[in-house]
């Protein structure tokens, strides 16, 4: 059974392009993605982490996303990011998402795959794709700072997981972090294109922030389907927040204060959809 979520990405790769999927932990983030996402004519994710989803009032927030993600001209998915918890993936399932990521990175192989084997036969015959990682992307999902790379992805075990785990992605560790690069990022680009040649489903880069534009279009030219988004929108976040407060806050303008906040983290957005090939 193909998810919606492994229909966009394959869509996206057989036309040279890559599907952004960016983390939003309000409607300002949200809708600023979803603005950028219009404007480019773009399909997008919208990234949930767990620490959201699993605090108070997380589930009304994913099911806000879901609702406003269907009045949406663009096609706009609702993913749950980096869950090791399987009560969570089932909570999040039963609250509309498109897709998990199952993150068993940390465990053994064998332990990785059986846990990505048990979600997607979990998930997927109620239309929730899965995202898996093999290697691992070493940082924070939720905070910025710097950070080493993590253990690589192997290619030939790669093409054996995705075989027999059944998943729509696979998020892979090649040089790429979470949060701040500890130096220039340095890609190992033999290593992608390995990956690239033994699996049969699309691949995700995770870390996305850090990488300079050029390794970004030339990701894509690899094939990878799938960019993930964090820490320069939550950057752009809070700079134009802390640009505003001084002058909003005399007159009490929440509007003005969250336009604000959209119209930057759109900007980010759009930047990056342009280097993933929407232009």
């Amino acid at each position: 059974m193909e998810t919606r979520f492994g229909e966009v990405l394959a869509r996206a790769q057989a036309a040279g392009r890559a599907v952004g999927a960016f983390t939003c932990y309000d409607l300002l983030g949200f809708e600023a993605v979803v603005r950028a996402a219009e404007s480019r004519g773009a399909p997008v994710v919208v990234l949930v982490s767990p620490a959201s989803f699993g605090a108070e009032g997380g589930e009304r927030l994913v099911r806000a996303f879901g609702a406003a993600a269907r009045c949406s001209s663009a096609d706009v998915l609702v993913q749950l990011d980096h869950v090791r918890d399987g009560r969570l993936i089932e909570r999040a399932a039963d609250c509309g998402v498109d897709a998990v990521m199952a993150d068993g990175s940390k465990l053994p192989f064998g332990e990785n795959l059986a846990f990505t084997r048990t979600v997607v036969g979990s998930v997927r015959s109620r239309g929730v794709g899965v995202e898996a990682e093999l290697g691992r992307v070493e940082g924070q999902e939720d905070e910025a700072g710097e950070t080493l790379s993590g253990e690589a992805t192997d290619a030939g075990e790669a093409g054996r997981f995705v075989g027999e785990s059944g998943v729509d992605c696979l998020a892979v560790a090649v040089g790429n972090v979470h949060g701040h690069y500890s130096g220039a990022p340095k890609l190992d680009w033999r290593r992608l294109r390995e990956i690239r040649g033994s699996s049969p489903v699309p691949l995700s880069l995770h870390g996305a922030s850090g990488l300079p534009e050029r390794d970004l279009r030339r990701a894509v030219s690899l094939r990878v389907a799938k960019f993930n988004v964090n820490t320069e929108l939550r950057a752009a976040y809070f700079r134009r927040l802390g640009e505003e407060l001084g002058a909003e806050t005399a007159k009490l303008n929440l509007k003005g204060l969250g336009d604000g906040v959209v119209g930057a983290v759109q900007e980010v957005v759009e930047a990056k959809l342009s280097a993933f090939g929407w232009r």
